[in-house]
């Protein structure tokens, strides 16, 4: 068995650059501030495509097996032949495939991407299929040292529970990356999953809507400052976190030291696809290796400028010898 599983969604994806479409704001919608508009019956050449895993289960496991973590995938497929290429990929990655359940008569889980090239921005069309049936089972994580718990679907709340408990009677550390459905539907659950995680890894977004739900007292002017959101956080529990917040770089906190990492040299990237999954995977990966916490964002921080240079959330994953090359391109503070 793997050393670390990693648990969620798997997919497809095949990516559409365009600069096409019109784009409008529309900030009298405050979910959705800024659309894009195409001409109805109209065609549209794209002069190339993308296909690469998709899912934060399968970046995650990826990116932690190309940085020389031995890792398995727990997910699920149908049995169609996109089942067998996303094996295919597994395998040519070092993924262990032992835990990727497959349905038969079921579709595997696609997305369609389109990347407006235009300021490297995306809408996303999916379909879950095989992801919608995951069932997890807390006696497969016998033997792993850790567990990556992400985004999940379907019956996510009992797989979130039986994750939970699997690591616990393995007596593996849990990694948690939660996904925006699950904050949404359950939040009490989600901050009971971060009261158990040895690492937390989110947006700066998805701290705000926590802490919020942790904190509701917490004053509106509190919200865009990172110290107090990693605070609120690790009084629920969570050990060690990772916040990332785009082009501002990314904060870590394990109740004793703070830092910030931002890129001494930002850019925008061609398509931010995966951007946090890599992020993510290295920390994780770092960390593991017994790296401290600066030197596990500045691997994160790294990876995740990788990986926004490519479409895709795979290619631009780094191996530690490609890391190490670029250590020198991230500037980490201390902040107490």
């Amino acid at each position: 068995m793997s050393n670390v599983i990693c648990v969620g969604s798997v997919a497809k994806d095949i990516f559409f650059p365009t600069s096409e479409g019109e784009f409008l704001d529309t900030p009298e919608d405050v979910t959705a501030q800024r659309k894009v508009m195409f001409e109805v019956g109209a065609k549209y050449q794209i002069e190339d495509r993308y296909e690469a895993l998709g899912g934060v289960a399968a970046n995650t496991s990826v990116g932690l097996a190309r940085l020389g973590v031995p890792v398995s995938c727990y997910g699920a497929t149908g049995d169609d032949d996109i089942s067998a290429w996303i094996r295919r990929e597994f395998e040519r990655e070092h993924v262990d495939t032992k835990l990727l359940e497959e349905f038969p008569k079921v579709k595997s889980d696609l997305s369609s991407i389109l990347v407006f090239t235009k300021d490297g921005e995306r809408t996303i069309f999916y379909n879950r299929d095989s992801a919608e049936r995951l069932r997890v089972e807390a006696s497969k994580f016998s033997g792993a040292s850790w567990v990556v718990v992400s985004a999940l679907n379907g019956a996510w709340e009992e797989n979130m529970r039986q994750t939970m408990a699997g690591a616990k009677v393995a007596g593996a550390k849990l990694a948690v990356n939660p996904g925006q459905k699950n904050m949404k539907d359950n939040p009490a659950l989600v901050l009971e999953a971060i009261g158990q995680a040895d690492i937390l890894l989110l947006n700066k977004d998805e701290a705000i809507e926590l802490a919020l739900f942790a904190c509701p007292e917490m004053l509106k002017e509190n919200l865009n400052d990172e110290k107090t959101l990693l605070h609120i956080l690790f009084e629920r529990g969570a050990k060690k976190i990772a916040m990332t917040d785009g082009m501002r770089g990314a904060w870590g906190y394990d109740g004793k030291e703070l830092f910030r990492a931002i890129s001494k040299q930002p850019e925008r990237g061609i398509d931010t696809t995966g951007a946090g999954d890599a992020f993510g995977s290295a920390f994780l990966a770092a960390t593991i290796l017994e790296k401290s916490l600066s030197e596990s964002l500045v691997w994160g921080m790294i990876n995740g400028a990788s990986v926004v240079r490519h479409y895709g959330a795979i290619e631009g994953l780094l191996h530690q010898e490609e890391v190490a090359s670029r250590i020198g391109d991230i500037s980490v503070q201390s902040l107490g």
